[in-house]
Order: structure tokens, then sequence, then C-alpha cells
């Protein structure tokens, strides 16, 4: 004689598989919810990742960014010039061109020093706008005449080539070389000038976009050390973090701290991101950035210079992967994976290919962490 069950029974039944729809629902939400924590040191690209979501996610730039960023440029290009040319006091090197050599009767330690020696030459022309807080404006005839020759100058090219001796944009020669177009009356940066642009991030920027069928929320946080005790702040529910690592700065010092090697900075904050309590479940994608910029200093500068026991070659390939297992050796846990990718941040299709692969691996650990995968 078969079973059959009380009313009670069928609705205590029914319930629990409500509940256990509901629950299955949730978790699919859950899943569906991503946030990403963006982290890493100073100037490591994180910036220019956020602005690579706007172009790859949402619409691209809107006519009040194409409008806010052009003043950034101006900027950029005039203190990435004044930045070599108080580098080529300090580090004493020579204009090839004699006539400018009145620049170097101040050792120019501020922007505020006189110029009242310095007669008749570029270098304070360029150096004036600055002091007079003019370079977030359209260029001049003559400030345009002026940063054209100073760039042209074989001594300013000397001191470019030593750039990790003193603090310089990344942007500077993308700029620099193109002072012709950014001069023109009726300029208007390109998707690539914003991507090139650099401000220093302050506080917390938040974007939100969807891609197959998820809704991110992704935090940039800026990297300075005096900006990262306002990271804790993003700290809860993290899907993933992303940790950016400039490659090419391993020769080159802090700006806060010009003892400091930004690449050994750049591994001491990983090793306490990595190993925190407060991420033990969480993925870790690591952002082997600047790679193109990395490709050719790589050439000329030794890797031995950050990592003294370094006994490979000086190419590309040998000396990213050297790089690559240090990051991955500070990982205490066995149970934690790190995915890593070598990006160019301001390469839209090479970002949007490894930002794809990194979305797959999100989606995966996340359905795994909510049972449903």
């Amino acid at each position: 004689m078969g079973c059959t069950m009380s009313q009670e029974e069928r609705a205590a039944l029914e319930r629990s598989r409500m509940i256990e729809k509901n629950l299955k629902e949730d978790g699919l939400q859950a899943a569906k919810d991503i946030k990403l924590l963006l982290l890493g040191a100073g100037e490591s690209g994180k910036s220019t990742i956020v602005k690579q979501m706007k172009i790859i996610h949402e619409s691209g730039f809107t006519a009040e960014d194409y409008k806010q960023y052009k003043p950034v440029v101006y900027s950029n290009t005039v203190q990435s010039l004044v930045a070599i040319l108080r580098a080529m006091a300090n580090l004493l090197i020579p204009f090839g061109d004699r006539s400018r050599e009145d620049f170097f009767d101040v050792k120019l330690s501020s922007y505020e020093c006189s110029f009242d020696v310095i007669e008749k030459i570029d270098a304070k022309l360029v150096m004036d706008v600055v002091a007079r807080m003019e370079d977030t404006e359209p260029f001049s005839d003559d400030l345009l005449s002026a940063m054209k020759r100073l760039w042209a100058d074989s001594g300013v090219h000397d001191c470019f080539a030593r750039s990790n001796e003193y603090q310089l944009n990344d942007s500077a020669k993308y700029f620099l070389d193109d002072l012709d177009r950014l001069g023109q009356a009726n300029y208007q940066p390109t998707e690539q000038d914003i991507l090139r642009t650099r401000v220093k991030t302050t506080g917390i920027v938040e974007v939100h976009f969807t891609f197959k069928n998820l809704n991110f929320k992704l935090f940039d946080v800026g990297g300075q050390r005096s900006e990262r005790k306002k990271w804790i702040h993003c700290f809860e529910d993290v899907t993933a973090i992303i940790f950016c690592v400039a490659m090419s700065e391993y020769d080159q010092v802090l700006h806060e701290d010009e003892t400091t090697n930004r690449m050994h900075e750049s591994l001491k904050l990983f090793d306490s991101i990595c190993n925190n309590k407060w991420f033990t479940d969480t993925s870790i994608i690591l952002f082997l950035n600047k790679k193109d910029l990395f490709e050719e200093k790589i050439k000329k500068s030794p890797l031995t210079i950050c990592f003294p026991e370094y006994s490979g070659r000086q190419d590309y390939h040998e000396a990213s992967a050297y790089i690559q297992a240090q990051f991955e050796a500070k990982n205490k846990s066995a149970n934690k994976e790190i995915y890593c990718h070598m990006t160019c941040a301001t390469d839209t299709t090479n970002i949007q290919f490894v930002f794809d692969a990194v979305t797959d691996v999100i989606i995966a650990n996340n359905l795994r962490g909510c049972g449903l995968y």
C-alpha cells in the first residue's frame, strides 16, 4: 500500500521547494553582481583601465569629457617639458644648441626661482608659463615655437633618455612628438590623447557597466601611500581584485619617496593585499602593465637595477617572466591562484581581450563560490 502525504506535509514540502528556489535565484543574482577593486601603486595604470572601461563597455567619452581633458593635455605637455628642463639643470646635461646655455646660470630648484639672468631663451619662456600657472591654456605661437625648438634639441633628448633618474610622465614623448597637432587653433583631444593624460587620483572613483549579463562596479583608488588608507571602505563583498603593476618602472623611484624603488614598492604592496585576511577567498588578477614601455626599456636598462640576483637575458620574454615569478612567489596560500596578464593600458584592443578573459574567470569563481558551478 503506497504512502500518502498529509495536506500539512505537502504544504511543508512546497514551502521547502520555494525556499530552495528563492535561495537559488538569490544566489544567481548575487553571482551577477560583480564588485572589482582596482589596486596598485601610484602611476601603475589603474585610471587608464577605468577610462578603457568607458570606451569598451559604455558609450565612450562624452562631449563634456573631451572638453575637460583638453586643458589636461596642454598641462601634461608643458609640465613634461619643464620636468626635463629642470632635470637638465640638476643632472648638468648641456643643451645641444649652445645658445641656450644661459639656462644653467641658475640652479632650478622650484618653479618660483628667479629668471632674471635667463634672457630671451626658449627655456625661460616655457618655465614662465608654468610659473604663471598658464599651462592649461592653448599654446601661444611663441610658446609652441619655443617648445618645438627645445624638443628638437639633442641635449633635451639626452636628458629624456635618462628619465628613469627623475619624475616624468610616461606620456611625455607621445605629446611632445605631436606638438604641431596640439598647437592647432582648432585642436580637440582624441580618444588616445585622453587615455594618455595623467591626473593623480585622489579618493575613490567608481564606475558601473554591464558585460556578459553581469553588473560590474569597478572601484579605482589612489595609489600613492597617502591614498591607501582610503581603500578599507571598498573591501566589503569584493568579488575580485585587479592589481596593476607598472613593469617599466623597475629602474625608477617613487614620487613620494625617492629612496624606494617602484617595483619593490609594488611587490611589498602586492604581498600585503594577496595575503590579507580580507581577501582569503577573493580572486586576484595581476596586470603586469606598460608592457610596451618595458619591452623598449629592457634593451638598455638592466633588470639587475631592481633585482641584483637576476642572471637571465635582457630581453622582454625572459625578464617579464622573472618579474611575474617574483609576484607569484608572494602568494602564501596553496588554494589561491594568481591570474596574470601582460597588459598595455593605452591599447584598447589589448584591454578588451584581457578583460574578456578576466570576466570568464570571475564568472566561474563567483558561481563556484555560490555553489552553482
